[in-house]
């Protein structure tokens, strides 16, 4: 009767440990809210993170207010000071490479780290890297020049989670360890191909891929022939689309 009893306390206090831990899971997990193009929130525990804020107060209604804040490079569709001044950004540190911190008025110098290629910094518990994104392709070099601009890898609760920006499939990318979760992006003229990014994807093996950054000009790229490539040559690799063009019908 005793060892009955005793299986029956193991049991439970086993059923509520697992109850407890799967709980903590779920609200530790990271929620990633699609926002248009490159710009995403990020949500881990009761820290809020914006990358690349681009659309004004308007396109971050009903959103929390932003702890940390990203931005990649110069461009229009990356860094907006008109929404930065419009947002309730009090609070937050803002990470950016050197040419954006050129182009922000003294008022944010004091929430401002500059990251540039190589450089890492922790806040909140994240240590975010800055990765080089730049192109290749002769008559795109205009575009992003190497050094000016910043991917980012997020080190968030044993997680690596790696914005691209506006990048071709560079070395730096390819050569990216362990990486759970990728925002690659394919738009042309701009960045690259389906299938030269489906080549980078496949080389740096990450766990989920999240194709973003793909409207073109004029064109929109075909998600669904990256995702046939990229599972063509790694059935493992999970490619999850989400809604990136929310006013548009893409």
């Amino acid at each position: 009767m005793k060892k009955n009893i005793t299986s029956t306390v193991f049991c439970l206090l086993f059923l509520v440990s697992c109850t407890q831990i799967t709980a903590q899971t779920a609200l530790n997990a990271l929620k990633i809210i699609p926002i248009e193009h490159a710009t995403t929130i990020l949500e881990w525990k009761d820290i809020t993170i914006y990358i690349d804020p681009v659309g004004g107060k308007k396109a971050f209604e009903n959103q929390k207010l932003p702890d940390l804040i990203l931005i990649t490079d110069i461009h229009g569709d990356h860094f907006s000071l008109e929404t930065l001044q419009e947002l309730n950004t009090e609070k937050a540190k803002i990470m950016v490479p050197q040419a954006v911190a050129d182009k922000i008025p003294e008022e944010f110098t004091p929430q401002i780290d500059v990251l540039n290629n190589g450089d890492s910094k922790e806040r909140y518990g994240i240590t975010v890297e800055a990765i080089p994104m730049y192109n290749l392709r002769e008559e795109a070099l205009k575009f992003h020049s190497k050094g000016r601009g910043n991917g980012y890898v997020l080190n968030i609760d044993g997680q690596r989670i790696y914005f691209s920006g506006d990048t071709e499939g560079i070395p730096e990318m390819r050569a990216l360890p362990n990486i759970d979760k990728a925002f690659i992006c394919m738009n042309l003229p701009y960045t690259m191909t389906e299938e030269s990014a489906a080549d980078a994807v496949l080389a740096f093996k990450p766990k989920e891929i999240y194709p973003y950054h793909y409207r073109g000009r004029p064109n929109v790229s075909n998600v669904n022939k990256f995702k046939e490539i990229v599972n063509k040559g790694n059935p493992d690799i999970k490619v999850i689309q989400l809604d990136w063009y929310p006013n548009n019908d893409f």
